[in-house]
C-alpha cells in the first residue's frame, strides 16, 4: 500500500471539511521582506564609492538588487503551509509540496511540548511536520487541532482516540 501519494493525485471531487492556513507567520514574513527590500534597495542604490580603488558599477547595484527580490522570493514559501483535511484523508502542504495521507495511515495529530509546530502521526512512531498549525497562531491552532480530532473520529471511528 502506498501511503502517500503527490498532491495532484487524489480526485477532482474530493470535498473538504478543514483547510487550515497559518495566520501569524504571513505578517511576520511581510516585514521580513520589507526589511529585506529596504536594505537591499538602499545599499544598491547608494553604493557607489569604495576607498579600496573597487569601481561598483551599475550592474554590481542591479545584482545588489535582485538578490534581495531573490531572498524575498524565498520567504514566500513559509507562507504555502496548509492543512486540509476530507472523507479521503489528509492532505499537508509544507514549503514546497503536498503530500496526501488516506485514514487508513494516519493516527492522529500531535502537538509535542515546546514545538513549533504540530506533527502528523503514523503507526511505528513515524511522523511528519504540519507546519500550517503553528504555536503562534495561539487559540486558531488549538481550535484547529480540535476540528482535527472531531474529523479523525467522523472519518476513522475505529480509531477515534485523541493522540
Amino acid at each position: 500500500m502506498n501511503r502517500s501519494t503527490p498532491a495532484g493525485e487524489t480526485s477532482p471531487e474530493t470535498k473538504w471539511d478543514l483547510i487550515y492556513r497559518p495566520k501569524q507567520i504571513n505578517k511576520l514574513v511581510a516585514g521580513a521582506i520589507v526589511i529585506v527590500i529596504v536594505i537591499h534597495l538602499t545599499f544598491g542604490l547608494l553604493l557607489s564609492y569604495s576607498y579600496t580603488g573597487v569601481n561598483i558599477g551599475w550592474g554590481d547595484k542591479l545584482a545588489l538588487i535582485t538578490i534581495g527580490f531573490v531572498i524575498s522570493g524565498a520567504l514566500l514559501l513559509f507562507t504555502r503551509s496548509r492543512l486540509r483535511v476530507g472523507p479521503e484523508g489528509v492532505g499537508v502542504q509544507n514549503l514546497m509540496s503536498e503530500r496526501f495521507y488516506e485514514w487508513e495511515a494516519v493516527r492522529g495529530m500531535g502537538y509535542p511540548e515546546k514545538a513549533q509546530w504540530a506533527r502528523l502521526l503514523f503507526d511505528s512512531d513515524e511522523h511528519i511536520p504540519v507546519m500550517a498549525v503553528q504555536a503562534r497562531d495561539g487559540a486558531d491552532a488549538v481550535a484547529a487541532m480540535r476540528r482535527f480530532r472531531e474529523l479523525q473520529a467522523k472519518y476513522r471511528p475505529d480509531d477515534a482516540r485523541a493522540v
